[in-house]
């Protein structure tokens, strides 16, 4: 992709940081920030709960002057600050050209943001997400207009799971949504547990685990072999589970 990437990686500004035992200097994606580089037009970031996903995300999104909370740089709000202070000791490497567009998606904030875009009452503002006011419709139904609406091309993209509130077929539908954006020279880098989502082509996968970050092909992740295992023996995985 001509231009590409916005963002290439991000490193920690002094190795001495790593000597902290702290949130969140002790988590295993910030001990290996090095290993984390946006090669692909789609980057996707898995782990389990807790693993530091959400928190790579919101450092690099208050890296680039983005709301902690979602929304682009002119989303001006705080409902309650429990953000870190990482994003002070990173270093982003950015590419040639910056994007027209920055926006940051956080799923469990979206609402707080769509909040604060009825708040502003200036229809240029929330025409932008779509001609029906997002409290209008339902979480899902807003994300969706998000995507199709507010995301114009040539931007720069984080998502932090966007699958939260859609259904199987919604996120299909966001696969092609993301794939007219990459051909319009935008860069999405998305945390995850979708393997609907994670499935996309092309794309770079990173699992953080306890004592790493690793690259990892779409069917070796967790995700994957279990959603295929379960779809394909549920009615025997049923009775285990179940057993009393």
């Amino acid at each position: 992709m001509k231009d590409f990437p916005y963002v290439s990686n991000l490193v920690l500004k002094n190795k001495e940081l790593l000597k902290k035992k702290h949130y969140p200097y002790n988590l295993s994606v910030v001990k290996h920030l090095n290993k984390i580089k946006f090669k692909s037009p789609v980057t996707f970031i898995i782990g389990e709960n807790g693993s530091g996903k959400s928190t790579l995300l919101e450092t690099l999104a208050l890296g680039l002057n983005l709301n902690s909370e979602g929304g682009n740089q002119n989303t001006l709000f705080s409902t309650y600050d429990t953000h870190s202070d990482l994003y002070k000791d990173i270093r982003i490497a950015k590419g040639i050209i910056s994007p027209k567009q920055k926006y940051f998606l956080r799923a469990e904030t979206f609402y707080n943001v769509a909040s604060q875009i009825e708040k502003y009452k200036d229809p240029a503002i929330s025409g932008s997400y779509g001609e029906k006011s997002l409290h209008k419709q339902s979480h899902g139904e807003s994300f969706f207009s998000l995507f199709m609406n507010k995301f114009t091309g040539e931007g720069l993209y984080l998502l932090d799971e966007p699958e939260a509130a859609m259904s199987p077929s919604r996120q299909m539908s966001l696969i092609s949504r993301i794939n007219d954006l990459v051909i319009k020279k935008s860069q999405f880098i998305i945390a995850t547990h979708s393997p609907i989502l994670m499935s996309f082509p092309n794309s770079t996968i990173y699992l953080i685990e306890k004592n790493e970050v690793k690259s990892i092909d779409y069917e070796e992740t967790e995700h994957y072999q279990i959603t295929k295992t379960y779809l394909n023996h549920y009615p025997k995985l049923l009775k285990e589970l179940l057993a009393v």
